[in-house]
């Protein structure tokens, strides 16, 4: 009864990544009472020959779920994340280091935690279920499993014990073997509930200036470019601190040779996907040869992995750096490997050129608004680097050739995303390659 509720309830989650595809099989792999009315499942889906897995905190108080329709699953059953009753189990279970059952709950050395807070579910994101507990912590509850730690608790972590100055204070995380691997379930982090997310802080900048046509995008009242040039500084901090709490090493000329190829063959891929790239591919042919031809090696570290202005928030003091998860869709081994941190740079150059366009997708002056975009971008670009390299981060002349092909390795894998999801904003990417730097 249960598995058949699932199966009809999971594909419309917004988390669910199987989505228009038929469920062949849905199987739980794991059932464990965490307190009265409260479960936590893990269950396995088959998708054409491929299984992926989920977890749910399961509500199955009769009396406890009628409050809770957006949640409502089926006869007595409910998303419990959304039950603040029964959160608060998470929080005592951290602050106890308690193993319940395959679950075990821990708490960061050094730390207290308050379990007195209630919970409120963030609506905004997709893949996971953030928790907020009152206006102190944020649970992150990964709602696809990937075997291994997650990187973000990794190096969040590694961060805070070095005192990093630019990440959320972790508190605790909640862990279970899959596949024989420690795997991250939940992490516990400060919230930080004064902050402006820095995609938002960008576009205000961008509307004062397209409503200003007589100023130019240094002149204009929301001028972002001071605070692009702090954001650079705190990169170039934060890939410091991740060189200094994990391995480094150096890409070979073979590897970087091997490098390039792989981003040929994406561009090729991305090119039979979205045909109206293959009058671009010269440009990114050249960038990427100038890497093969001009570029012997190149420093490589952790790194961030999907660095742009959505996942930096500005706080009263400085500049914090979110979500080291890595690319989304990735292999974790992918996400937890060496790269070079200009691949971060180059993700908020592309960033800041998004913040700039993307207004103009179904703005009737686009035309005449055009070339102030592009002010915008390159001032704030500019900004950015010079903070990046004042922070001490790596930015010689020669770095400059794979700087740029990296950026446009990033535009290709964009064109491809706004074909499938956004096609009113492909022209932003594309417009990428048509720019000389």
């Amino acid at each position: 009864m249960l598995t058949e509720l699932l199966t009809g309830w999971i594909t419309h989650q917004r988390w669910f990544a199987g989505k228009g595809r038929p469920i062949d099989e849905l199987v739980i792999d794991s059932d464990v009472k965490l307190a009265h009315g409260l479960r936590h499942l893990i269950v396995s889906v088959q998708q054409a020959g491929i299984r992926d897995r989920y977890q749910l905190l399961l509500g199955d108080d009769p009396e406890g779920g009628g409050g809770f329709k957006p949640a409502h699953i089926g006869a007595d059953y409910y998303d419990a994340a959304y039950d603040a009753d029964l959160t608060g189990t998470l929080l005592e279970a951290m602050a106890g280091n308690r193993d319940i059952g395959p679950l075990r709950f821990r708490r960061l050395e050094g730390v207290e935690i308050d379990t007195s807070l209630r919970s409120l579910v963030l609506g905004a994101e997709q893949s996971n279920t953030s928790l907020v507990f009152g206006s102190t912590y944020i649970c992150k509850l990964f709602r696809r499993l990937i075997p291994g730690i997650n990187p973000e608790l990794e190096i969040v972590s590694a961060l805070a014990r070095q005192d990093g100055l630019h990440v959320a204070r972790p508190y605790g995380w909640i862990e279970t073997d899959l596949d024989g691997e420690p795997t991250t379930l939940a992490m516990t982090q400060e919230f930080l509930s004064n902050a402006n997310d820095g995609w938002a802080l960008a576009l205000t900048s961008v509307r004062d200036l397209y409503a200003d046509l007589g100023s130019s995008a240094s002149e204009a009242g929301g001028d972002f470019s001071s605070e692009a040039y702090r954001l650079g500084v705190a990169t170039a901090e934060v890939h410091y601190e991740l060189a200094t709490a994990f391995p480094t090493g150096v890409m070979e000329t073979q590897q970087v040779k091997q490098m390039v190829e792989d981003h040929r063959r994406r561009l090729a891929g991305a090119i039979n996907e979205v045909p109206e790239l293959a009058r671009y591919a010269r440009v990114a042919q050249e960038a990427y040869q100038r890497v093969s031809d001009a570029v012997a090696e190149i420093p490589v570290q952790r790194i961030h992995g999907d660095y742009h202005l959505g996942q930096v928030m500005r706080t009263t003091t400085d500049w914090v750096v979110l979500d080291f998860e890595g690319e989304p869709g990735q292999p974790l081994a992918e996400r937890r490997a060496l790269s070079s941190p200009l691949r971060d740079v180059a993700g908020m150059l592309r960033s800041f050129d998004y913040a700039a366009r993307h207004l103009l997708a179904d703005h009737p002056d686009a035309e005449e608004l055009r070339p102030r975009a592009v002010e915008w971008a390159e001032l704030n670009r500019s900004a950015f680097l010079a903070g990046y390299s004042a922070g001490g981060g790596r930015l010689h002349a020669e770095d400059a050739v794979l700087l740029r092909a990296l950026e446009l390795v990033k535009a290709v894998y964009e064109v491809t995303y706004e074909a499938r999801n956004r096609p009113s904003w492909l022209p932003i990417p594309l417009a990428a390659f048509q720019v000389e730097r």
